[in-house]
């Protein structure tokens, strides 16, 4: 029986595109996880039909766009075509809400190897890793994402940091909302632009700021 390799996966295309050009992590197989999960809707059961369409209406595309952009680059992941699985996560809300997804399907399907987790920088470089399993992030995902509750005893620290920061953001006293309150007369692509600078645990890109000022601004 031929020897399977490590998978690696990523948070994002823009990950994949630095390793692929920096020949980081050349040899093994790499894919991305094209997602924003701290953002928008979900369901219990991760990649299930239901997860899938409620995902694509969050993204504003149609299902089979979405297992175009998420679910057909994550194939090698669902195939089993490893031997050992190895995660690379920033450690802003973003990409940790992201993680904790992966987990809780690696949970859900009853996945019992080794998962080396590797938590890097704002330039991709590596600064920390864990070694988990993925027992327990099936109910800790469900407790986050689907009750909205606080958990507690959460490792890795970045989770329970990015945790925190998910369930706080969209509040109307958080730091990121107060912002956007105190600028209401601030073009959306220039307080956007001001926003993705002054907020960097969060990890949220343009999109997502665009629709949360957009958002609270219609409420006014």
């Amino acid at each position: 029986m031929a020897s399977k390799e490590t998978l690696h996966v990523l948070n994002g295309t823009e990950m994949h595109k630095h390793f692929k050009q920096t020949k980081f992590l050349d040899s093994d197989l790499m894919i991305p996880f094209n997602e924003a999960m701290c953002y928008g809707d979900t369901c219990e059961v991760v990649f299930s039909d239901e997860f899938n369409n409620i995902r694509a209406q969050v993204h504003q595309v149609t299902p089979t766009q979405y297992a175009d952009i998420t679910l057909k680059p994550l194939q090698p992941l669902f195939n089993g075509e490893f031997d050992r699985l190895s995660l690379w996560f920033d450690e802003d809300m973003f990409c940790q809400m992201n993680l904790l997804t992966i987990l809780a399907w690696l949970d859900q399907s009853d996945y019992r190897g080794p998962i080396d987790l590797n938590i890097v920088g704002n330039r991709f470089q590596p600064v920390d890793s864990y070694s988990l399993k993925a027992k327990g992030f099936d109910s800790l995902y469900k407790e986050v994402m689907i009750h909205q509750t606080i958990p507690v005893d959460v490792h890795p620290p970045p989770l329970n940091k990015g945790i925190h920061l998910y369930l706080d953001y969209l509040k109307k006293d958080s730091d990121l909302m107060v912002y956007i309150q105190e600028h209401p007369d601030v073009p959306v692509t220039e307080l956007v632009s001001d926003l993705i600078r002054r907020f960097k645990e969060y990890g949220l890109g343009d999109t997502q700021y665009a629709e949360i000022i957009k958002t609270h601004r219609r409420t006014l």
